[in-house]
This record gives structure tokens, sequence and C-alpha cells, in this order.
């Protein structure tokens, strides 16, 4: 969510990539919430950052989004990124029924949204 929000609403400024601990596919709860907001990320997959990390990829920034203790397990990038947490939970974890699953990842979505203008207003 939060790489699709920093390419469409920071276009221009740079370009984000994502990638996790665990490769695989996206969340159906995070590609649902997205397509309500109008954003197609359902051919989206999820790379592992360990491959990022051999490929010595440089980055201006690195935000993590996730739980501070699996924000610490990132490798370090060459470079001097500069490193931003934002503590957000993980649609994963989510306990309900799947409208109440959405409404909660809904939560998130709109969590991430405001942390990345607030991010590209800093920046800017």
């Amino acid at each position: 969510m939060a790489e699709a929000y920093l390419n469409l609403l920071g276009k221009g400024l740079f370009e984000a990539e994502s990638a996790g601990f665990e490769p695989g596919h996206l969340n159906k709860l995070a590609v649902d919430a997205m397509k309500e907001d109008g954003i197609d990320i359902s051919k989206n997959k999820i790379d592992d950052v360990a491959d990022f990390f051999k490929e010595r990829r440089f980055y201006g920034y690195i935000i993590t989004v996730c739980d501070a203790s699996k924000a610490q397990k990132c490798p370090i990038f060459p470079g001097v990124p500069k490193r931003i947490h934002w503590n957000i939970e993980d649609p994963a974890s989510f306990k309900g029924s799947y409208d109440e699953k959405l409404e909660k990842t809904k939560k998130v979505r709109d969590e991430i949204k405001e942390k990345v203008m607030k991010f590209i207003e800093e920046i800017n």
C-alpha cells in the first residue's frame, strides 16, 4: 500500500519499491482496500528484502511499515539512507469476518496514505 501511494502521490520525486521478509502475494484485504480507493495493486508481488540487499541497491530513504521488532531485522543498505519507521498493524493479523477485517484494513490504508502525504510534504 505504501509503495503504491508513494509512487502515485510522489510521482516524479522518487521511485518507491517494496519488499518483505516473506515474499509471495499480497494480502487480499490490502488489494480490496486499495481498490476501493481507486488503486489496483492486484498484480503486485512481495519481493524479498534480502534480494534487494544482495543486489546492493542504494536508497535515499528506507521506510519500514511494520511493528518495531520486524523493522530491526531490516538489513543495512549501502550508502547512508535515512531510515523512517511507521509502526503499522499488519492486516494479516486481523481477526473477525472478512468485512470486519476489511474495515480495519481500510483504516490501515488511510493511515498509510496520511503518512505518505506528510512524508512527501516534508521532503518536497
